[in-house]
């Protein structure tokens, strides 16, 4: 059993982690830029170590100042949380390397499910339903108008390498593929040093289904549902919930046996997310993340189990506590995102945090690591915080998270938390009638 573990993140999921730690009974470290000396998760530690400047390359993304960490407070395992190194497969090997438990999946499952291109082949080899498109990347605007004609359009040109909407460009004609391709290439080249693009047929009004796995390394996995993250901006989510509004619970356990028996097979480890556009009924893949997602909470109260705390356990060597015909889905759970941005262009909006009060209440989580008087820093994501509600159902769901909104105090600095005030007030939020492309469409219409 571990007797200490290193938590290598900040913010929100570095506490959630710590507080798992704590009730385990296992010793954390919390390590910080010099930025974040004064910052919760430090704080709640048992022990804290500063591995760099602001720059998260020359703190949190240095490899050799977390194994640094490791090796000075003779922490035997790390958590990643998500984002930073959490899918980086270099990093997990040199921890194999230092004989440091990563939490997480092989650095080979990592870096198969990073490249997009392989992931969608292992995949669809796995029997999971896949998005018509091109056979690995496409190397020229010829090819590319070839692969469009194919499967035709709309198509969508995404980059190999890509992840947070970026290298991603739609053509819905020909005539806009050329300009479409170059453009994904050029961002693509820029954002990850990789220009390497593949094409997808691109869906009309389809939601984003993603199915929560976890396996436990030795062939054995299940599936805790699925999360509907259809409302998005810039490909980026900003409202979860679990179940999803329009899946039954045949269609849940078609798709999730689906995805258990896919994980099994390759003897996945710990937990991961396999994220689907939804269509007409149909399951279509669009990318594995090998991490614990942002939007795990809502999972986590409707199946009542703490996927982090299962992280650690499958890690070090222990069986799945539960098995699949032990979960049964209980309620509606909602997350919405909470940003340090400025409506409506949500630009960044660092600063001194003036009052905070947290939401309570029966079925109301909020995880953040927010307090009077913390100054929020530039440097990093502008995610300060996530509220979470648990509902009987839906519309009881629906009503906590308005409810809870109105208690939520965050002054000082302006937040998002006013979107999801207007939100709330619409029609097709309330009855779960909208697409990936549906917040777009309202924002435009809303702030022009």
């Amino acid at each position: 059993m571990f007797e200490k573990i290193l938590v290598a993140n900040r913010g929100e999921i570095a506490l959630r982690v710590i507080r798992a730690c704590r009730e385990m009974g296992i010793r954390s470290v919390a390590v910080h830029s010099t930025a974040d000396a004064d910052a919760m998760h430090v704080r709640m530690a048992d022990e804290s170590v500063c591995i760099g400047p602001n720059p998260s390359s020359q703190s949190y993304l240095s490899i050799p100042a977390v194994i640094s960490a490791c090796e000075i407070t003779g922490a035997q395992a790390i958590h990643p949380g998500y984002g930073f190194l959490s899918e980086n497969s270099s990093f997990v090997q040199a921890l194999e390397d230092h004989g440091i438990t990563f939490i997480g999946p092989t650095a080979e499952h990592i870096r198969i499910m990073g490249d997009k291109i392989t992931a969608k082949d292992t995949m669809k080899n796995l029997g999971v339903p896949c998005v018509p498109g091109s056979d690995g990347g496409v190397p020229d605007v010829a090819a590319a108008k070839k692969v469009s004609k194919e499967i035709g359009y709309p198509v969508i040109v995404k980059a190999t390498a890509g992840g947070g909407g970026r290298g991603m460009k739609v053509a819905k004609s020909e005539d806009e593929l050329e300009i479409a391709f170059r453009t994904a290439r050029s961002e693509a080249k820029a954002a990850f040093g990789n220009d390497e693009c593949y094409i997808e047929k691109y869906l009309q009004r389809p939601r984003h289904i993603e199915i929560q796995v976890f396996g436990d390394g030795k062939g054995k996995a299940v599936h805790l549902g699925e999360r509907d993250c259809s409302l998005q901006r810039r490909h980026q989510k900003v409202f979860e919930e679990a179940p999803g509004p329009v899946i039954d619970a045949d269609t849940r356990a078609r798709i999730g046996n689906i995805c258990a028996d896919a994980v099994a097979k390759i003897n996945y480890i710990g937990a991961g997310t396999i994220e689907f556009l939804y269509e007409d009924g149909e399951f279509y893949f669009i990318e594995m993340n090998t991490r614990l997602q942002v939007e795990h909470p809502v999972t986590e109260a409707i199946f009542g189990v703490d996927l982090v705390r299962e992280q650690i356990r499958v890690a070090e060597g222990l069986p799945l506590s539960f098995a699949q015909d032990e979960l049964e889905v209980n309620g509606h759970a909602i997350e919405v995102r909470i940003n340090a941005e400025k409506l409506p262009n949500f630009s960044p909006s660092p600063g001194k945090i003036t009052q905070y009060h947290a939401p309570g209440g029966l079925g109301v989580r909020m995880d953040s690591a927010l307090y009077d008087g913390y100054s929020i820093p530039p440097y990093y994501d502008s995610l300060i915080g996530k509220l979470v509600v648990h509902g009987r159902d839906r519309a009881e769901a629906l009503a906590r998270l308005k409810r809870a909104l109105a208690e939520l105090i965050v002054d000082g600095i302006d937040t998002t938390i006013p979107l999801f005030h207007s939100l709330l007030q619409e029609e097709d939020i309330r009855t779960g009638n909208y697409s990936i492309h549906w917040l777009e469409k309202w924002l435009a219409k809303e702030f022009g």
